[in-house]
């Protein structure tokens, strides 16, 4: 047989992919259609879970012997390699669907031996059931790991979703073969939405930038790479420091003899991959990343010897026996030789990738570290909330988090609004807000942008964004581009006048961000009426108002559309065509194909777009909530063809006369 493509996809590459839309959709869950999950977590018993995690620590199994006993070290790089594919720019990656059980992150090269570390939780999953996620056990594992070994988190918090089958959403770069690196142009510029420096890493390469130990490049990579995940240099240098005091790298065994991941593995190893043929196989014999070593001699408690050691002496290139580029002390001081992992009696030297090296070559870093080095309770304090934000940076506001672990205070990357106080509007004060709306200068047009340009910051991604807190107000979003030409400024003063007047009556309260949605509410009914539809938006009353001290501004820049098909939006030098940029849009607000569709159609007759362009428009009846444009596009005497001037417009001339329509 032929080894070409059989998929639609294989023969048409730039087929528009509509499955996107549909993938984990509710109605095909295995969980039950009335299943919710964060009430299934609230009420499990906490302390009997943590009572189970923490007994699996310290019960090491023959097919997978922990280190020095301990899983702890092992269980922090698995929930830290679910969480750290987070990134900023689309919210896509993290620890938040439990996505690591799945093509491709299951047998990415940097995620080795890990299919052991969720094999080894399979009891505890199945103890509990659909009671608690892999997402959440994955990630509260890594938090308990550290408590066990002496360590005191920030807390943690439940409330994780699973996925039940592959994302097929994420881009995850353009390489075709592991470990390579296409995703650069010009000086090191990494592309847009990637965070990873290689295809099949979650950080950097731990050898240096393109295997070369040169810890001043990996310190660029290393800033470059947390800062794309929400981290600043304090947080990346934290992680690093707190996150490498335990465990160690695995690499003594030949590359060669390590099997397939799991995903190409054959069926007999019944999910597992990269099975070794070299000695054990494991224990003292395991390859993972081929750097081989620990960091510090007490690689099981929590300690400040990560950074004594690193300070403590001075360091050369060696080679790994797999081959790999690591550094160790030209000479080990007494008190840091390493026990063995599995070898009882042997010691060895403590070891140090080029991106450890990077934490005292860059300058920034060195500082930080220095200060961490001197005041160990500044690095807890760091580390802790570090780790905490690097859990639960993809969960949302606080308001999604469940369990008894959740933290008091408040951290402004949560993105909190205020809790809603006093009395619900009611219906009756519904309708006179709708009334109130109505009735005053503002079009159809202007609230429905308004409403749209509000709620469609949302992505599901991370749960960022929409219309509650009406930071559409605030900095950053008031200056964004799309909402300056879209006028929406003008719109929210005169809600604004007509909340104040509502509210002084002294009765229910009505926030902005409820009267901004209501008006687009309003707006929809009355072009329906205008067609002559009587109809009822459901509308559903309880957002507050955020405050300028609750929205990080540089945190809120990256949920600046830089394309919105539904308001025909486009910023110049996007690359991707306009059809698939509206997909993805339509994807991160939760929508179907079926409504993506009708919301296009009705922004367009509604007159909505960005500047009052009128491309498809296809209506003589703006603002009326008609079939117009559907009936329009798909006339049979209108002829299609891509326009000179743009490759995203289209002119539709009579099919008989030829004349632009």
């Amino acid at each position: 047989m032929s080894s070409g493509s059989f998929s639609n996809e294989g023969w048409w590459p730039d087929q528009l992919n509509l499955k996107v839309l549909h993938q984990n959709h509710p109605a095909s869950t295995p969980l039950g259609a009335d299943f919710e999950y964060g009430e299934a977590v609230a009420a499990i018993d906490f302390d009997e879970l943590t009572r189970d995690v923490d007994a699996l620590m310290t019960d090491s199994k023959d097919w997978w012997p922990a280190d020095w006993g301990h899983y702890g070290g092992f269980f922090i790089r698995m929930s830290w390699h679910a969480a750290g594919t987070y990134r900023v720019y689309d919210g896509r990656g993290g620890g938040g669907t439990g996505a690591q059980r799945f093509a491709p992150l299951n047998s990415w090269p940097d995620n080795g031996n890990l299919d052991k570390a969720r094999r080894l939780l399979l009891p505890i999953k199945q103890k509990y059931g659909k009671s608690i996620s892999w997402a959440d056990l994955i990630l509260f594992t890594g938090n308990r790991a550290l408590e066990t070994m002496g360590f005191k988190t920030f807390g943690f918090a439940f409330g994780r979703s699973d996925i039940w089958a592959p994302e097929d959403d994420i881009y995850w770069g353009p390489e075709s073969e592991w470990l390579g690196d296409q995703r650069y142009s010009g000086d090191r510029e990494l592309a847009n939405p990637l965070a990873a420096v290689q295809m099949g890493l979650i950080y950097v390469n731990p050898e240096g930038p393109n295997g070369i130990p040169d810890a001043l490049g990996s310190a660029r990579d290393v800033r470059e790479t947390f800062a794309r995940m929400a981290m600043n240099d304090e947080e990346t240098v934290a992680l690093t420091v707190g996150g490498h005091t335990f465990g160690k790298m695995h690499g003594n065994a030949r590359p060669e003899a390590v099997g397939r991941e799991p995903e190409g593995a054959d069926l007999a190893e019944q999910g597992l991959g990269w099975k070794s043929s070299q000695g054990k196989g494991l224990a003292e014999d395991t390859m993972t990343s081929g750097l081989e070593g620990a960091w510090t001699p007490t690689p099981t408690k929590w300690d400040n010897m990560y950074l004594e050691t690193l300070f403590g002496h001075e360091w050369e290139v060696v080679e790994s026996p797999a081959g790999a580029k690591q550094w160790q002390p030209r000479e080990v001081k007494d008190g840091f030789m390493v026990p063995d992992a599995h070898v009882e009696g042997q010691m060895n030297p403590p070891t140090m990738s080029t991106a450890d090296m990077a934490m005292i070559t860059d300058p920034a870093y060195l500082e930080i570290s220095k200060r961490f080095h001197e005041n160990p309770d500044q690095l807890a304090d760091a580390f802790a909330r570090a780790w905490f934000k690097l859990l639960h940076r993809d969960m949302g506001p606080a308001s999604r988090y469940v369990g008894p672990q959740v933290p008091d205070e408040e951290l402004v990357w949560q993105d909190n609004v205020p809790a809603h106080e006093g009395a619900m509007i009611g219906d009756a004060d519904i309708a006179e807000l709708k009334s109130a709306i109505l009735d005053s200068a503002l079009t159809v047009e202007q609230l429905v942008r308004t409403a749209w340009a509000s709620a469609s910051t949302y992505r599901r991604t991370d749960f960022r964004g929409g219309a509650n807190g009406a930071r559409i107000r605030l900095s950053p979003q008031v200056d964004w581009d799309v909402n300056v030409r879209a006028g929406v400024a003008s719109v929210i003063a005169r809600l604004e006048e007509i909340q104040g007047e509502f509210n002084a009556k002294g009765g229910p309260q009505v926030s902005l961000a409820d009267l901004i949605v209501l008006g687009g509410t309003a707006a929809v009914e009355a072009a329906a009426k205008a067609a002559g539809h009587d109809i009822t938006v459901p509308f559903a009353p309880g957002r507050t108002d955020a405050t300028q001290d609750q929205t990080d501004v540089e945190s809120f820049a990256v949920l600046e559309p830089a394309a919105d098909g539904f308001r025909n939006y486009q910023q110049k030098g996007r690359q991707l065509a306009s059809e698939h940029l509206l997909v993805d849009k339509a994807f991160m607000l939760t929508l179907s194909a079926p409504e993506m569709t009708a919301l296009v159609g009705a922004m367009r007759v509604l007159n909505t777009n960005v500047g009052k362009s009128e491309h498809g428009v296809l209506t003589d009846r703006p603002e009326t909530l008609t079939n117009d444009f559907f009936v329009n596009l798909l006339d049979m005497g209108t002829v299609w063809t891509q326009s000179a001037g743009s490759r995203s417009l289209y002119e539709g001339r009579d099919r008989e006369t030829g004349q632009l329509e």
